[in-house]
């Protein structure tokens, strides 16, 4: 059976140039040139020069995107502006070619690409049912971010290397770039304004890689994100990372609307961090009888953290569980000098200090949800497949 031909467009004015393009790509097996005047179908791969008027051609390739004719997007030009790179990333270009092209970078690019699109081929065809788990604080300042971030690189780090995902949804000033000491360009707020493009090829070239194996996605960094998204853009974009990862692990914070309650719906366990306070205990109350009354997110899904754990604090944990009327499922210890030296050195508790008691703690944490993760955490859900996705570096 012959294989599908890869089917490429050219938008080159620079002669020299197109022709170099055009060489290389007839060299190349099960690859062919898009003859657009008589070929209705949409094309694989598009690839623009960008001349004198960028503004008005990533407009173009932000339309032709929306509308969903070319799949991918690859740039030449002759100009090297580092605004005009970060310009073509932001339109979602794979690849920037400067001119004059090099043709061996240039052909391995085009292999690259027809080996990614074979193998999310496979991947669709046999998608993850990754795990959410939903992490809420009953209030400010209890752990929430702490442990978000030691659960997800505890678990990248557990055995079989899980892919795992860390998302912000703090809609404001979310921490977890500086506890990570991580950069990014990008943030949930931009892929939800780009969400007609998402897809695993699009996601995974945003998201910052933690050298603990963590994909990151970070929270806008100040009021871009603010009335962005949207429950049913939220939807695509976690259904879009649960078909990629093992596990998404949400820092959903303190926030309680149509967002977090769509989250609530799609995740598989809701982890509500409290501290043995009176203030934290009622808030947790308060929540846990909110959730029961509207129903979302059911009860078996919820379930108690106790965070900075003194074995001699004034409320026991027994105290704790007949005050809210729900088991403790989790406590983490109190070690106030260890926590705070992994927040300001950006780093993780198994980076700071891997023989402490919490550090054990959260890879025990993470133990225990691999154990889940193979009777079905929370409500049932389809198995995750053990395949690894394909990912360009």
């Amino acid at each position: 059976m012959p294989k599908a031909m890869t089917s490429v467009r050219l938008d080159i004015k620079d002669q020299k140039t197109r022709k170099e393009f055009e060489d290389i790509i007839s060299s190349l097996t099960d690859f062919q040139l898009h003859k657009y005047s008589d070929d209705p179908k949409t094309c694989d791969l598009w690839i623009l020069e960008i001349g004198e008027d960028p503004k008005k051609e990533f407009e173009l390739i932000q339309t032709i995107k929306s509308l969903g004719t070319e799949k991918e997007v690859f740039l030449t030009s002759s100009r090297l502006e580092p605004d005009l790179l970060i310009q073509a990333l932001r339109a979602g270009a794979k690849e920037f070619f400067p001119q004059p092209v090099n043709k061996e970078e240039v052909r391995n690019a085009l292999i690259k690409f027809k080996e990614l699109r074979e193998s999310e081929k496979v991947v669709k065809e046999k998608k993850k049912n990754g795990k959410i788990i939903d992490i809420v604080g009953s209030k400010g300042g209890v752990g929430t971010t702490t442990v978000a971030v030691n659960l997800a690189t505890s678990l990248a780090q557990s055995e079989g290397n899980p892919l795992v995902a860390l998302v912000d949804m703090n809609l404001l000033f979310g921490e977890i770039p500086v506890f990570l000491d991580i950069e990014s360009g990008f943030n949930w707020a931009e892929v939800a304004r780009n969400i007609s493009r998402i897809d695993s090829t699009y996601l995974m070239s945003i998201l910052t890689k933690h050298s603990s194996g963590v994909y990151v996605l970070p929270s806008p960094t100040g009021l871009d994100g603010v009335n962005v998204a949207t429950p049913e853009i939220i939807e695509k974009l976690f259904e879009e990372m649960q078909e990629i990862f093992d596990f998404v692990i949400i820092d959903g914070g303190q926030s309680i609307d149509e967002i977090s309650f769509k989250i609530f719906e799609m995740a598989d366990m809701v982890l509500l961090v409290s501290i043995l306070s009176l203030p934290c205990l009622t808030n947790v109350k308060r929540l846990l009888w909110t959730f029961k009354r509207l129903g979302n997110p059911p009860e078996e899904n919820i379930q108690i953290i106790v965070s900075r754990f003194i074995k001699k604090s004034e409320i026991s944990l027994q105290e704790a569980e007949r005050s809210i009327n729900k088991e403790i499922f989790w406590i983490v210890p109190n070690d106030y000098l260890t926590t705070m030296s992994a927040i300001n050195l950006g780093k993780t508790l198994s980076n700071v200090s891997g023989g402490s008691e919490i550090s054990k703690n959260f890879v025990a944490l993470a133990a225990k949800f691999r154990e889940k993760e193979a009777k079905g955490i929370g409500k049932e859900k389809t198995g995750i497949i053990e395949k690894v996705l394909s990912i360009r570096k």
